[in-house]
């Protein structure tokens, strides 16, 4: 069953890029004691999630901080590599990118997305989320190939 408003976030550990490559990141540290707008997406540097749902949070990146937002944290099965090369290419450097390279966050969260028909094997179904201090306030769930909730413009609406 999918994560709902109230839930708790589950703590997994998850990868980011730092100086020296990838690193463990858990969701404990990403989300305890803060204010945090995550988003997934089904992968990096496909059509929707390049064309549309990764630029709008950055371009509204401003905005969604200037809420009270502590984190905006975009994370797709792919990983930690993938994940930075992507923000380079985005310009997405007021955002999180974090790898979920295995899967286990998007298992844990239930929300995932067998891609398998078009070579992408299971992947993170397409969402936007509010967490206060780990608790989900806000969850707004794709159906299947749709991207029409999960926008940053409805993030802010919701903040």
């Amino acid at each position: 069953m999918a994560i709902q408003v109230g839930d708790s976030i589950p703590e997994v550990v998850l990868k980011i890029m730092g100086d020296k490559g990838p690193e463990d990141i858990s969701t404990s540290e990403i989300f305890g004691g803060k204010k945090v707008v995550l988003f997934a997406v089904p992968g990096a540097f496909t059509p929707t999630c390049s064309a549309a749902h990764l630029p709008g949070f950055v371009a509204s990146a401003d905005k969604i901080k200037a809420k009270g937002v502590d984190n905006i944290v975009c994370v797709s099965v792919n990983d930690a590599f993938v994940m930075d090369a992507w923000g380079k290419a985005q310009n997405a450097e007021e955002l999180m990118m974090v790898g979920d390279g295995n899967g286990e966050f998007s298992k844990a969260v239930g929300i995932e997305m067998d891609g398998s028909g078009f070579g992408l094997g299971m992947r993170s179904g397409r969402y936007s989320l509010i967490a206060e201090d780990g608790k989900v306030t806000v969850i707004n769930l794709e159906k299947g190939g749709a991207f029409e909730v999960s926008s940053a413009e409805k993030i802010l609406e919701s903040l």
